[in-house]
This record gives structure tokens, sequence and C-alpha cells, in this order.
């Protein structure tokens, strides 16, 4: 039995999705805050449980005999409360038998404690120390976050703008990377490891390129040192740095295929594929 930890957000449903093409799902549990938003899950036949981070009790019952967990990081964004979610969780593994736990971390927890990664890097030392099997699946920014929603007011004006300097980025699909999960859940081979999952490098002109093959429309390019304010603007000025330049193959081994490409991805998130 696997159980899926956070199952209701976007990333465990599509790794739920995944498994549930190569085992039968009465051997997959939703460990969801709210078993009402699983209800689609449990007409699937899924076993959904309530297991709340916050409450290490509800944890307990929720892993309680499951061989596998993957435990997905929580969207708290203090470190100190993400921390004691994940040690609950790793508590629960442990006390309802788990024997492995594959934990999405992120790119560099291994290498530092700083900054975003503080929680993750604890969290993973944690893992370790607990003497549970383990994967570490450290991820990188999601390609949603970027090739998203805006491409058709590009498309529309004619017109792709970033703060990144032209700059690459080794973000990943969701999709591809919830297929490596489903298949580090289900595959011996990669106990005991941790893994770099970086999609294909791209820039913001490759982008403007491939909306321009997918439109069959002039799209160009124009580099805003400014950039956007928020979130997105941060994310840019991680890009300008070089910060997201990092490249392994580790997620075309995981996959045991090529990731998906800038030019499936643009298509499909106009909704050509």
């Amino acid at each position: 039995m696997i159980v899926i930890s956070a199952a209701a957000g976007a990333f465990g449903r599509l790794v739920i999705e995944r498994l549930l093409t190569r085992m039968p799902a009465g051997e997959v549990v939703a460990a969801v805050r709210d078993p009402v938003r699983g209800a689609d899950l449990a007409a699937l036949g899924v076993d959904v449980r309530h297991g709340d981070y916050d409450d290490p009790a509800s944890l307990r019952s929720a892993f309680r005999g499951a061989e596998r967990l993957l435990l997905i990081s929580s969207p708290e964004l203090a470190p100190d409360r993400r921390i004691r979610q994940h040690l609950a969780a790793i508590d629960a593994a442990g006390v309802g038998g788990v024997q492995a736990i594959a934990y999405t971390s992120f790119l560099g927890a291994d290498r530092s404690g700083e900054g975003m990664n503080a929680a993750h890097h604890a969290t993973e030392r944690a893992i370790i120390d607990s003497g549970l099997g383990y994967t570490m699946l450290r991820h990188p920014f999601y390609s949603e976050a970027f090739i998203g929603t805006g491409l058709r007011d590009a498309v529309e004006s004619g017109d792709l703008v970033s703060g990144t300097g032209g700059r690459g980025l080794n973000t990943a699909l969701r999709a591809d990377l919830a297929e490596a999960a489903a298949n580090v859940l289900t595959e011996d081979a990669h106990l005991g490891r941790g893994y770099d999952l970086t999609g294909p490098l791209w820039t913001y002109p490759q982008l403007a390129e491939a909306l321009g093959e997918a439109t069959g429309k002039k799209i160009e390019y124009r580099e805003d040192a400014d950039g956007p304010s928020g979130p997105m603007g941060f994310l840019m000025g991680l890009a300008r740095s070089g910060a997201l330049e990092r490249q392994t193959d580790d997620l075309r081994r995981v996959l045991g295929r090529a990731p998906t490409s800038l030019r499936q991805a643009v298509a499909s998130a106009l909704g050509q594929g």
C-alpha cells in the first residue's frame, strides 16, 4: 500500500493519477486535511483518510498499514512550523510501519539549510536519521509558474517580456515530476538515492520562438530590467542571477524518457496537445 500525503493538491492528484495506471485503487491511500476534498478520489476507489500535518494523531492513523509514503512538502511558509509538520509526518511513518519515504524536497537542500531550503534540509536530515528507507526528490520550480496564462497575452500582443536577462531556466512540468514520483514509489532501485530533478534548460528568447512556431505569429522578445514585482519578480531575479541554470540528467533517468520539451509544454499550455 502506498500513501500520498497532502493528496488533495495539484501535485498529489497527478501522482495518484499515475499510480492508478499501475496498481489497484484500493492499494492507494490519499491522506488529506479535509476528506471532503478527496470525494472524487474516493469515487475512484482510492482510500481517502484524514491526515493533517498539524494533527499528528491523524497522520498516524492515515499512514497505518502503508509500505511507502510520498511526503509532499507542506505549503506552510514559516520554516519552524513546516519542520514541525514534517517531523510529525516522519514520526507517524515510523509508528505506522512505513518502510520507505519519498520526499518532495528542493534543489540544493542537500547542500544548504539556508533561506527557502531551511525546512527541506532539516527534513532530509530527519528522514535519513529515522532509519527508514528513503528517496529524495529535489524539485526545481514548476514550469507552470512561467509557462501559463500569460502566454495567450503574449500571443495577442506579439510581445513577450521577462526580466531574466536571457539566462536559462531549469524548470520541469508538474506532470513529469509526478510521473517520476510514481516511478520511485513503485520501483525498488531508487531507495537510498537523492535525485536533483531538472527539466530541459530553456530561455525566454527560446520561449518567444516556440510561441511563434506554435501560433504562426511573430512574437518579439523584450527584456525589462526592472521586471515584475511580487513572487514572479523574485523568480525572475533568481533566473537573472543564473541560479536556475543547474542541470542534471536525473529526471530523464527516473522517467526512463526525455522530459517534456519547451515546445511540447507551450503546445499543451495553448491547448494544442
